[in-house]
């Protein structure tokens, strides 16, 4: 896979998965609507080629009023489905508004799935300021920084987690700001899980 790096993000063609495809068609619904969103946690390995499974996708969305959240929940019923709740209210004030996810997938299956949360603490206000736009064989998407996606998958520390890390560190290595990673591996404080896993 060739990484075609400009001002504008990150540019690439690859055979894309069934993953891929559910999310190149789920975001692609956000784009249209112009809803801001941010691709979050194990699918930024698997979008560069990481061959892991993985059965659902984190995205953290902008905070939307009740209006504009109807408008994403009635454009994306003619191929999702909500599998948490089928009322668009309830989805929007007893799970978003209390900081819990809601999970769509492709109707009439479970997996795999979209879960979306709105903005809770600062890194996901950060992350969703400071996404990266990805162009997947012509289809827009936007990505988590991958400095805070490393500290980020190091700091949660499963072995799944860890070797995402060191995935998207050995391919982006020569392009990450080195004084944005230091940054978040104190914040996160995991200095020395840094030092040991990124070399």
């Amino acid at each position: 896979m060739e990484l075609r790096f400009s001002d504008k993000g990150i540019e690439f063609e690859k055979t894309l998965n069934s993953l891929d495809k559910f999310v190149v068609g789920f975001t692609e619904i956000l784009n249209k609507l112009s809803i801001k969103y941010v691709i979050v946690s194990g699918y930024v390995s698997i979008i560069f080629g990481r061959n892991r499974s993985s059965e659902d996708v984190d995205m953290i969305l902008e905070k939307l009023d009740f209006e504009r959240f109807c408008e994403l929940w009635r454009t994306l019923a003619g191929e999702f489905e909500c599998i948490i709740t089928e009322d668009a209210r309830e989805a929007y004030e007893e799970y978003l508004l209390t900081g819990h996810a809601i999970r769509f997938s492709i109707k009439r299956e479970f997996i795999p799935n979209m879960e979306l949360k709105f903005p809770k603490t600062a890194l996901d206000h950060w992350s969703l300021a400071n996404r990266i736009r990805v162009v997947m064989n012509k289809n827009e998407l936007f990505i988590s920084p991958l400095e805070l996606q490393i500290c980020f998958k190091l700091f949660l520390g499963s072995e799944k987690d860890i070797e995402d890390a060191r995935y998207l560190y050995d391919i982006f290595k020569d392009r990450l700001d080195k004084g944005l990673l230091k940054d978040f591996s104190r914040n996160l404080k995991i200095d020395d899980l840094r030092h040991k896993y990124l070399r």
